[in-house]
Parts: structure tokens; C-alpha cells; sequence
């Protein structure tokens, strides 16, 4: 067994769903003060995060990643126990073998292989661990950024382990995000007999031209790395479960996953305006999940672009799709961020996988990654 799979493999016996870490983050922390690294635990309420360096000076490289994961559903339905690794026909099975314990271990590894090779390397390697990626994400990484900007450090480059990939390793790779933004709407009616509709006022009737007419708004025309923003209701309710009462009430619940190209106070103003043009008694509350991002060409995508070309013959399609990563909170300190994971298909899904070939050559990316940026112009 190599280095990469045996220690994905510990990891995925750590149990740690949200905001659980379950040994995780003492695992790793072990391997990286071994190689040299300065650890910094940092507990926030619940949640276990770990800041490590290894370098005094220097630009610095940062990989980030969640040690936490999503519930593993009932447990009948796996193939075998989630938590217990299992390996077959070339996969590592168990929750978070793909999102991302084995992105962790190829990280890991990766900067075990270059420190042995350059112990006295230029520049700094660091590590942002959380166990809070998976859950409310606020005294995760947003938190250890905040800490960070008070003793003033900002790493250069950032690679997140997020699984970027779409049917084979490296072929997308995330150079930013959208922002998401969240809206609870309540529409007041008037509640009553369904008989005598002149004496109530039906708030379903009232708020459908509204939600029509914010399905259609073109928002804005997106970028050149992002596509236009979109509007989405994803849940609506109203009534009491019965036929014969005009319900007092609508909620809708809808999200926008915004671009560059449009503020979230922008949403918000055009939102309301909207609703008021209809002539709308209503609520509105907002959550914003976080801010769009993108990392345009430069040291960092450069880097990661040659590498897989080099490796594949291919170079990976730049995306700034997919739902939200803790990159969003890291490029506030104006690091160049991109995320390079593993495959997608089987994230969050019963009996979640991951090639171990593609372990070994995530490892082999990450390694060549570190050499590019730190060791640029040397023999790697």
C-alpha cells in the first residue's frame, strides 16, 4: 500500500462529520511536524481548524482543505460500512474518499516527498485545515482568515483539494466561484373561505406575476470567466393542507449564484423593486453565502496548467462553476486561489469512491505544483 492510500485510508476511518474533526487534524498535524512544520491549532466554539508552516520566508503556498463530511446516510444502504475503508477493482470506497480525505493524503504525501528532496527549500509551505467546510462554514476557515489578517499573513498562492474534476483527473480546475446569495420571502395574505374570496386576499395569486417576473429578469450578461447570474426558487409554501381555505400566507425560499458582473446589494434593490412594483405586502430576509471570486492568469494558474499538460498531453478547462468552496473565504486576502481535486461523480453519494491511481497522481501533481512555484528555474 502506498503512502497516499494508507493514510486516506486513516483518515477515512476518523468518523468526523460536521463539524466532528474525530482525530483528523491531530493525524495530519503529526505527519506535518515531522516534516518540519510549525502547528497552530485554532478552536473556534465547536470546530477544530489547524493553521501549519514550514519556511521562514518567502512567498508562500498554501493547501487547503476540510477535514469534516457530509452524513453518510443510513448506513444499510453502503456496500460496506463508510467509515471503514474498503478497496476494490482499483477504488477506494468510504465517505470522504473523494470529499476530500484523499485529497489530504495526496497533499501530505506530496510535501513529505518535496521536503525530503529540498529540506531547505526557498519560500514557506503552509496548511489551512477546518472541520467546518461541510456545515455553517463560520468558525471554519472565514475565521482562521480573520486571524490570519491579524498577524499579517496572506499566503501568495492557494490550491484547494475541492474534486474539481469532471470524468478524468485534471481536466477542470476552478480558478473562482460564484457568490450566493439566499432570499426568504413571505407574502401576507389575508386568510378565508375559498367560497367567499372577496373577503380574503389569496397571497398565492398575489406572488406568482412577482416570482414570474423574477424567474425572467435578466440579471446581468456574465463575464468572460463567469456565465450570467442565475435566480432559482427552490422551495415554496403556502396553506393548510386542505381545499377550502384560502391560505394568509406564502414563503419562498430562492437563490441567486451571482457573478462578478452584479453586487449583492445589487440583487437586493432589483429584488425589492420587483416586489414593490406588484403591489406585494411582504418580508424579505437575505444570507449571503459568500462573494463571487476569480483567479485570472498568473503565477498560480500558470503553474497548475503546465503541470497536468505536461502530465495528461492535455491542459484542464478553467471553470468558475459548481456550488461554493472555503476559496471564497481565503481570496479575501488577495491570494491567488484555484481548486484541484479529485473526481466529482460520487461526492455526498452512497457509497462514495475514488480511483487510487488517481491518488497517486494527485500526489504527483501537488509535488510538481510546489516545484514550479518554489523552485522556479531548479532542477525539481
Amino acid at each position: 500500500m502506498t503512502p497516499t492510500l494508507a493514510l486516506a485510508c486513516e483518515l477515512i476511518r476518523c468518523p468526523s462529520v460536521t463539524p466532528e474533526d474525530a482525530g483528523c487534524q491531530e493525524l495530519l498535524g503529526a505527519r506535518l511536524a515531522a516534516a518540519g512544520f510549525a502547528l497552530t491549532p485554532l478552536r473556534f466554539g465547536a470546530v477544530s481548524n489547524l493553521w501549519a508552516v514550514r519556511g521562514d520566508g518567502g512567498p508562500l503556498l498554501c493547501f487547503a482543505g476540510h477535514t469534516d463530511v457530509v452524513p453518510p446516510g443510513p448506513e444499510a444502504d453502503w456496500s460496506h460500512p463508510p467509515f471503514s475503508p474498503r478497496i476494490e477493482d482499483g477504488l477506494l470506497y468510504g465517505r470522504g474518499a473523494a470529499d476530500m480525505k484523499g485529497a489530504l493524503a495526496a497533499m501530505v504525501t506530496a510535501v513529505e516527498s518535496f521536503v525530503a528532496a529540498h529540506p531547505r527549500h526557498p519560500g514557506r509551505i503552509a496548511f489551512l485545515l477546518t472541520s467546518d467546510e461541510e456545515g455553517p462554514a463560520t468558525d471554519g476557515t472565514a475565521r482562521v482568515v480573520a486571524w490570519l489578517r491579524e498577524q499579517r499573513l496572506a499566503p501568495d498562492w492557494c490550491v484547494v483539494g475541492e474534486p474539481s474534476s469532471s470524468t478524468e483527473l485534471g481536466d477542470t480546475v476552478r480558478n473562482g466561484r460564484r457568490g450566493s446569495l439566499n432570499g426568504t420571502l413571505r407574502v401576507l395574505g389575508v386568510q378565508g373561505h375559498v367560497a367567499y374570496p372577496e373577503r380574503a386576499d389569496n397571497p398565492i395569486h398575489r406572488a406568482a406575476p412577482a416570482l414570474a417576473a423574477l424567474a425572467a429578469e435578466v440579471w446581468d450578461e456574465g463575464t468572460a470567466q463567469f456565465p450570467p447570474t442565475s435566480f432559482q426558487i427552490s422551495n415554496l409554501h403556502a396553506g393548510a393542507g386542505v381545499t377550502n381555505v384560502i391560505p394568509g400566507e406564502l414563503e419562498a425560499l430562492f437563490n441567486f449564484r451571482f457573478s462578478t458582473a452584479v453586487t449583492a446589494d445589487e440583487l437586493r434593490s432589483r429584488t425589492q423593486a420587483i416586489l414593490d412594483e406588484h403591489g406585494l405586502r411582504y418580508t424579505l430576509d437575505w444570507q449571503l453565502s459568500g462573494e463571487p471570486f476569480v483567479t485570472v492568469p498568473g503565477e498560480l494558474l500558470t503553474a497548475v496548467t503546465d503541470t497536468i499538460a505536461a502530465a495528461a498531453g492535455r491542459r484542464p478547462e478553467l471553470s468558475t462553476g459548481g456550488g461554493t468552496s472555503d476559496g471564497r473565504f481565503i481570496a479575501k486576502l488577495g491570494t491567488q486561489v484555484i481548486e484541484l481535486g479529485p473526481i466529482n461523480a460520487s461526492i455526498h453519494k452512497i457509497d462514495e469512491h475514488v480511483a487510487i491511481a488517481d491518488l497517486e497522481q494527485l500526489s504527483a501533481f501537488y509535488r510538481e505544483l510546489l516545484g514550479r512555484l518554489l523552485l522556479p528555474g531548479a532542477t525539481r
